[in-house]
This record gives C-alpha cells, structure tokens and sequence, in this order.
C-alpha cells in the first residue's frame, strides 16, 4: 500500500528551476494526503508571481503521479499560509540560501 513518504521521495526529485533546489527542501509542499490510489497535494510557490508556476505544479503531477501504486493526482496551489524560507525550508535549504538562525 502506497503512503505518504512514498509520494514524498517521488517529489523530492522536483527542482524549483529558478532556485535549483527541490520543492521538499524548499518546503513548498505542505501536505501530501493519499485516498486508496489518489494523491491530494497541497503546494505553494516561492512568490505568488512565480514566473515558473505551471513548470513547477506539473512536474510536481508528474512525480506523484509516478509513484508506484497511485493512479490519480490533484494538487492545490495555496499561499495560505504564505511561504517562508525561515520557516518551511529545510536546515540544508537555508544553508543554501544564506539564512543562518
């Protein structure tokens, strides 16, 4: 039966093309919720003006959608709660990004 990390180690193949590190770093993806062979994704974007939006959203599909055992995807573009680096990304993603706590 297919979970939650599965779909998660699917994604953290997805790179933000713009700032060349993965979505699961970055902390975009706030939630992954799997129904039977159905993945729900609720993801953001570094900015809601995110020139790379639909690139980003559709290899985020394309991965999950990859994951052994799922056969449907949808995934939800929220800003709620807005993104930030401090607090979604991950210790080797602020590293990269010069945000020392």
């Amino acid at each position: 039966m297919v979970d939650e990390s599965d779909v998660l180690s699917k994604l953290s193949e997805v790179e933000d093309p713009e700032m060349k590190m993965s979505v699961i770093d970055l902390g975009l993806i706030y939630s992954v919720s799997i129904d039977d062979s159905h993945a729900e994704i609720d993801m953001t974007l570094t900015s809601p003006g995110c020139p790379v939006a639909p690139e980003i959203m559709a290899a985020v599909h394309r991965s999950a959608l990859n994951t052994e055992g799922i056969d449907s995807v949808h995934v939800n573009l929220t800003f709620s709660p807005p993104w930030d680096p401090k607090l979604h990304a991950s210790e080797d993603a602020k590293f990269e990004l010069g945000i020392f706590d």
